[in-house]
């Protein structure tokens, strides 16, 4: 496909109550978990790069930041934020969360190939399931939006139209495990 490119969001306004604070200033690897995720939709190929934020104020550089008000909401209120600041041009958006610190931007890359083959909506897929990244064609945008409610983001959009999802398989190129609490954290370090 010519033309603009697929525009990356990264939702990263939680406040992360079962963490014990937001989780987009946890560090990684050495890494925040905000600028691990700009770095993977990057790397992965999306221009620009958005991050929603709201418990608190993440600069990212190479992104630009979205505040959410409203973060306290849940992840819905996030990606309808995110999805008002996408530039007009973008034919397609990947969202990703800030919380899975093993996704790969090969992952981003594929949702991206599968896109431009003719895909519409495409969702990284691991052990044959559909998780996160996943890419959602521009026609598609309001409808998510409006969907999107509480602390839900996409899913209801996914699950409303599964004959539009195409499952691209990630399972070498990552893993879509969390980060919800210290536990978890300390896990994945391992």
């Amino acid at each position: 496909m010519s033309g603009a490119a697929v525009a990356g969001l990264l939702l990263a306004a939680g406040g992360g109550s079962r963490f014990g604070g937001p989780k987009a200033l946890v560090e990684f690897e050495g890494e925040r978990l905000a600028d691990r995720g700009v770095r993977l939709l990057a790397e992965g190929g999306c221009r620009p790069v958005l991050i929603v934020v709201g418990a608190a104020d993440v600069p990212v550089a190479g992104a630009v930041v979205v505040r959410n008000p409203g973060w306290a909401t849940g992840m819905g209120s996030s990606l309808r934020a995110g999805l008002r600041a996408l530039p007009p041009a973008a034919p397609a958006l990947v969202i990703a969360l800030a919380d899975q610190p093993l996704v790969r931007p090969q992952a981003v890359r594929r949702l991206i190939a599968a896109f431009e083959a003719g895909a519409r909506v495409a969702a990284a897929a691991y052990g044959g399931t559909p998780r996160n990244p996943v890419l959602i064609a521009r026609e598609h945008l309001a409808e998510v939006a409006a969907l999107a409610e509480g602390d839900v983001g996409a899913r209801p959009f996914l699950r409303a139209h599964p004959e539009l999802v195409t499952a691209v398989p990630c399972d070498d190129v990552g893993d879509p495990a969390d980060i919800d609490t210290p536990a978890d954290l300390r896990r994945l370090h391992k």
